[in-house]
């Protein structure tokens, strides 16, 4: 697979002068060295550098590319052509699916993971998403069935939404060149993806919680060079197994909002954002498992649970915090409930007690469960923690005594993760 890196920025807001966005030094090499570097690591060798704005820094520098063993041809964009517009320079040079990157972005995630979830589906192309403390003013796409995006949304954003940013990662089939216009200034997110959608062109999504940032102020280029010097940046890498806190919703993110749960009377209990922002600081991940049995009961619709998901994620983001992933049981094994769905009315593996919701997100994330905990106000959530092999912690309501085996207590989500950051049990 060939790579194309978009490396035309100027770097205004970080006051650079004499060199482009993508050669700011980051531990002691460019940023754009960096992204060449993770190429080579995963046997991409052949890779386009788009330039513009002092073009002749990048080509002096890298040359042909063979100093780092890899093939680099440059082209230079005659005028401002964004991030769509530049890559359309490339038509009838490139035959094949192609790789994307921003020249403004500090990654290291598994190449080959995203190569192989894009060719499973084969679309126009494929984007990679996650979720981040600021989606009120980011870019969102909202997913349908097979991960297939169905909504572009543009910042800023003032309803509710699922917090799923576009990274500026990109796979493209050579089919994208039709949608880009000759000569044009465009970009991928504002004007090729809703062309792409709208006109039904298969557009996938690959949900990652691996290390993808731009550094585009100077704040956030300080905290990409602390987490790179500090390990961070690599760590997070899918193939290297990372611990999870599993959280229940109701009770412990939430009030419990009884057997009709709604969106607009979904809250947060006091303390929970910035209990959340102190684990996304850490290495550890955050996903939420849930029971919804209300949906089988014909209580509630399943769309109204995912709105009442995207009302989390929203009031979240308002506050710089963020969950990893969202899992939910929609089924229930008991029948006799006036309105209950038929379909969901069986005894399946994800509803807690059991461990499966926990089980796939492992498997989706890489987790690693010993290393991980269960934070809950039930015996259901501690024994399906149990179960996947965690530590468990029982969030106390004053009166119910913790179940058997579990490894901490705690009143609230804070003092729980104070407890399992400061983990020496």
């Amino acid at each position: 697979m060939q790579l194309v890196i978009i490396a035309g920025g100027k770097g205004t807001r970080l006051g650079l002068t004499g060199i482009p966005k993508p050669m700011v030094q980051l531990a002691g090499k460019p940023l754009l060295e960096h992204q060449v570097e993770l190429a080579k690591r995963y046997g991409i060798t052949d890779i386009y550098i788009l330039s513009g704005h002092l073009a002749h820094v990048i080509t002096d520098y890298f040359a042909d590319g063979s100093r780092w063993g890899v093939r680099i041809h440059h082209i230079v964009e005659p005028y401002p052509l964004g991030t769509a517009g530049s890559v359309k320079l490339l038509e009838g040079k490139i035959k094949d699916r192609f790789l994307v990157f921003y020249g403004d972005v500090v990654m290291d995630f598994d190449v080959s993971e995203f190569i192989r979830f894009d060719a499973a589906r084969n679309g126009t192309g494929t984007v990679i998403v996650h979720p981040n403390d600021h989606p009120y003013d980011s870019d969102l796409l909202q997913l349908g069935a097979n991960s297939q995006v169905t909504h572009v949304l543009p910042k800023p954003h003032n309803g509710i939404f699922p917090n799923l940013v576009n990274a500026a990662v990109y796979i493209f089939s050579p089919e994208i060149f039709r949608f880009i216009e000759d000569g044009k200034s465009q970009d991928f997110g504002k004007h090729i993806f809703p062309k792409l959608v709208q006109s039904g062109q298969p557009l996938y999504a690959y949900r990652t919680a691996e290390y993808i940032k731009d550094m585009g102020t100077a704040e956030r280029f300080e905290k990409v060079t602390q987490d790179f010097v500090s390990g961070k940046v690599a760590r997070l890498n899918k193939k290297n197994p990372r611990p999870c806190v599993f959280l229940d919703r109701d009770g412990v993110i939430n009030p419990d909002m009884g057997t009709h749960p709604s969106a607009a009377g979904f809250t947060l209990l006091p303390g929970v954002e910035e209990a959340i922002k102190q684990l996304n600081a850490s290495d550890y991940l955050s996903v939420v498992v849930t029971n919804q049995p209300m949906i089988a009961k014909g209580f509630v619709s399943q769309e109204e649970v995912e709105k009442t998901h995207c009302k989390l994620e929203t009031l979240l983001g308002q506050a710089g915090a963020f969950v990893n992933g969202i899992y939910y049981c929609p089924h229930h094994p008991e029948k006799g409930f006036a309105g209950e769905r038929a379909e969901l009315k069986i005894s399946c593996a994800c509803r807690k007690p059991k461990p499966g919701m926990l089980l796939q997100a492992a498997k989706d994330m890489n987790i690693d469960l010993a290393r991980s905990w269960m934070v809950g106000d039930s015996q259901w959530d501690m024994q399906a923690g149990q179960a996947a092999g965690c530590k468990t912690l029982f969030i106390t309501n004053g009166t119910t005594p913790p179940p058997a085996g579990v490894t901490a207590t705690a009143p609230d989500l804070a003092t729980a993760v104070k407890i399992i950051l400061e983990d020496t049990l």
